[in-house]
């Protein structure tokens, strides 16, 4: 499928949080704690969006798609090193961060690295690739998500009212999710040999990535809400998964805080469609608009605020 496309750039952000409070959306804990969990995934799996990518570009022949395929990589470096700063602010509010982090970098680093593959050397040569272009996938399926959230925060209103260097922290980030949005999916496709293949392993891999990203996202907020000290983070650490899908939809309809989980429930249903295609789950127009009045994107720009 042809796509409109121009040119990815990274744009070298910085983010003074030393005033951001840890919660950052005013009275509502459920949503900072789990919005900061992200701090603590995104820094390992945006490194290893990298590394497969990669070790993708020897494969890609279209010059137009090599050169969005880099772009990405520049992007996401950057988003995996702003995250890790981020996680300097977690711990100026007294949270311990280690145990989870180290969770995710197995995760990344090990079981979806390069290791399954290093004991046996005849099987690597003959699933090497296979490994690669499934991991591929993955991230393709991941990226649906992260342009779908980058298009609701977009459209939400409701972090004008948080503290503005967090809000554009992650807006800046989703913005350019949005802007991306179609170059894991169009990078898979061009891996994969048949469209049959293609639509059989894209829904296969939707299948676990869906629940594991609801698990992730959800267990990254709640390591940080077992270390709080407020009645509501209290009540939060005790809950099964279960309950707190049912606080997101909760918290999601009332307050727009956070996009509910019937969202992403929806989105994962698109993703099925035969004629899919990620270039319209969002606005590239609104996302470069809001970029054109990031603070940070300006700063980095050597612009002056807006």
């Amino acid at each position: 499928m042809k796509t409109a496309r121009h040119t990815l750039k990274a744009r070298r952000v910085q983010f003074d949080l030393a005033s951001t409070p840890a919660y950052w959306i005013p009275d509502d804990p459920f949503s900072s704690h789990l919005i900061n969990g992200i701090h603590l995934i995104l820094p390992a799996g945006e490194l290893w969006f990298c590394r497969v990518y990669n070790k993708a570009l020897p494969y890609v022949t279209d010059p137009q798609l090599r050169a969005d395929v880099e772009g990405f990589i520049r992007q996401e470096a950057i988003h995996s090193r702003t995250h890790s700063h981020a996680e300097h602010y977690l711990h100026r509010h007294h949270f311990d961060t280690e145990a989870f982090r180290s969770k995710i970098e197995w995760l990344f680093e090990r079981f979806l690295g390069e290791a399954p593959f290093t004991l046996n050397v005849l099987k690597r040569k003959r699933l090497e690739k296979h490994w690669l272009v499934l991991r591929v996938g993955i991230i393709a399926a991941i990226e649906h998500f992260t342009g779908a959230l980058g298009q609701w925060t977009l459209d939400s209103k409701s972090w004008d009212k948080a503290d503005p260097v967090m809000a554009d922290l992650f807006r800046w980030h989703l913005a350019e999710e949005v802007e991306h949005r179609t170059v894991a999916f169009d990078l898979f496709e061009h891996l994969c040999k048949t469209q049959l293949g293609f639509y059989i392993s894209r829904q296969a891999l939707m299948a676990i990535v869906f629940p594991l990203m609801i698990y992730v996202l959800a267990e990254g907020g709640m390591s940080l809400a077992r270390q709080g000290k407020d009645e509501y983070s209290m009540w939060m650490a005790r809950k099964s998964l279960l309950r707190l899908i049912i606080e997101m939809e909760r918290i999601g309809r009332k307050t727009d805080n956070v996009p509910t989980f019937t969202f992403l429930l929806q989105a994962s249903a698109r993703w099925v469609l035969p004629n899919f295609h990620p270039i319209t789950e969002g606005d590239t127009q609104q996302a470069l608009d809001y970029l054109a009045r990031s603070p940070a994107a300006r700063a980095a720009a050597g612009l002056p605020p807006v």
